[in-house]
């Protein structure tokens, strides 16, 4: 069974300067680090909407056309721009370390709650109603969180704004060197 997530794609000045602060995040946490599985640099760098999850094959056209409905639902793109590091579920026992996004996030839960209605209507896993917009840069190698990364939150990041003009229907597949992403579907934001 595929496993399905829809995100928007940020270009690769954004990609890069996302592996600069990841990059510095390592730096800054020193030996508290080693507990973290960091992200390569430049690579799955993206802004998660909707995490389907695992799903049988003939679920990606629906899928596929709740994007085109959400994405459509919009008045046009949306300029977003990396902001500061942050951590899920708190600093104190990360499992998760995040780039923050910022820039239109008006528009950009307008596009999640698009996307979450239209998978509802259609049946569909992702349709959460939580939305925290991130770009992941390190995973916890345990799941009770790593502690003492305060450092890592406090590296300095690059604003590094970009337009996001489409939103893109992925297919996940885990191998043992990690995760790779295939686009299922893109739609543009605004274009009905």
């Amino acid at each position: 069974m595929p496993r399905l997530f829809v995100a928007l794609e940020p270009p690769a000045e954004v990609v890069e300067a996302a592996a600069a602060a990841a990059r510095a995040a390592r730096a800054a946490a020193g030996e508290a680090g080693r507990g973290i599985r960091w992200s390569s640099p430049g690579v799955n760098v993206h802004l998660t909407l909707a995490f389907l999850g695992e799903v049988p094959e003939e679920v990606a056209p629906a899928a596929a056309a709740a994007l085109a409905e959400a994405a459509g639902a919009l008045p046009g793109p949306l300029s977003l721009h990396l902001a500061a590091p942050g951590a899920f579920p708190s600093p104190r026992r990360a499992r998760v370390l995040w780039l923050g996004v910022g820039g239109d996030l008006a528009g950009l839960a307008a596009l999640h709650a698009a996307l979450a209605r239209a998978l509802t209507a259609r049946a569909l896993p992702g349709g959460e109603a939580r939305f925290s917009p991130h770009l992941t840069i390190g995973r916890s190698r345990s799941p009770r969180g790593a502690p003492g990364l305060e450092a890592a939150l406090a590296a300095p990041v690059s604003p590094a704004p970009w337009l996001a003009t489409e939103a893109v229907l992925f297919e996940s597949e885990l191998r043992s060197s990690g995760a790779v992403h295939r686009p299922l579907a893109r739609h543009r934001l605004g274009s009905p």
